[in-house]
């Protein structure tokens, strides 16, 4: 028994690696972590507020109207309540989620860049660099934020700028931290190896090669940092070294609230909710992303 050539009249299957590769994209792009659906509606809502509170808000952030101080929330008019002057919670809470957000994205970004290159540096660097700046970053990594911003605040004086500051004194030692270890687990595989080889600069391969690689490390990273650097804000503003009036922060409507406590402990639950559910928010996106940029888990999930 002879095994025969296939004629060149047989027909052959209309498929191809382009087909198969949108067959699965597709199936990829229909699973989606939970984590990622749920963190990516809040933090979605919240950008949402923040930009619509750009054009527009039901009242005057700063209008005092004592005739109508304290109501509770659901009030005719006023859906979470006014404060002791009479100004409207809602949109005191719109302009503080647009105030939180400014502050997080220029403290992310601002402390994203040098991280992201300080910690490249110190992963191609010869091994004493490598020490010396390893043991900066745990330094860096070591001091708390709370006291870096408290010593700002006496050189800049309080508002956005102390609290942008602050935040990037805090986080640029981290982000370094999360890259130098990924980063030198790169540098360590045969094709950049290969790489050496052929000539490539060590400046080629950390840009070229390494920070593709380390790319959803740093995409889950920031989502992270947006949650901090929205507690840190709220944290500074409470202290009174954050934003001050008529600038909108969270944290100070709970500083104003303390001492109301008792008399309208609403004043106090509705800014602290809002900064509870915006940190998860940006924490359940987190876990949402690097679930999603896990081949493996992806893989899994698609039922690849």
């Amino acid at each position: 028994m002879t095994d025969e050539a296939p004629s060149q009249d047989t027909p052959v299957p209309e498929t191809d690696g382009l087909e198969t590769l949108e067959g699965s994209t597709r199936r990829s792009l229909r699973w989606l972590p939970p984590q990622l659906i749920i963190g990516g509606s809040i933090v979605a809502f919240i950008v949402g507020i923040g930009l619509l509170s750009l054009f527009w808000t039901p009242y005057d952030i700063n209008k005092v109207d004592v005739p109508n101080q304290f109501l509770p929330p659901g009030s005719d008019g006023f859906l979470l309540g006014t404060d002791k002057l009479g100004r409207d919670i809602t949109s005191q809470i719109m302009a503080g989620a647009r105030n939180s957000l400014l502050v997080s994205v220029v403290s992310t970004i601002a402390s994203l860049v040098p991280g992201v290159l300080i910690g490249l540096i110190a992963a191609g660097a010869k091994p004493m660099q490598q020490r010396i700046l390893s043991r900066m970053t745990d330094i860096g990594v070591a001091l708390p934020g709370i006291v870096v911003a408290l010593v700002v605040a006496t050189s800049l004086g309080p508002g956005n700028t102390t609290a942008i500051v602050a935040i990037m004194f805090w986080l640029i030692p981290t982000v370094a931290r999360v890259v130098i270890g990924p980063a030198r687990q790169i540098l360590a595989r045969d094709f950049v190896e290969a790489a050496q080889a052929y000539g490539r600069s060590r400046r080629f391969i950390l840009f070229r090669h390494v920070l593709p690689n380390i790319g959803p490390l740093i995409i889950v990273q920031a989502s992270i940092m947006f949650a901090i650097a929205i507690l840190v804000e709220a944290a500074l503003s409470y202290l009174g070294i954050g934003a001050q009036r008529p600038t909108p922060s969270w944290g100070r409507l709970l500083k104003e609230a303390q001492p109301l406590i008792d008399q309208a402990p609403y004043l106090m639950i509705i800014p602290g909710i809002t900064i509870m559910v915006a940190v998860i928010g940006f924490n359940v996106l987190g876990d949402g992303l690097r679930t999603y940029l896990d081949p493996q888990q992806t893989a899994k999930g698609a039922g690849v």
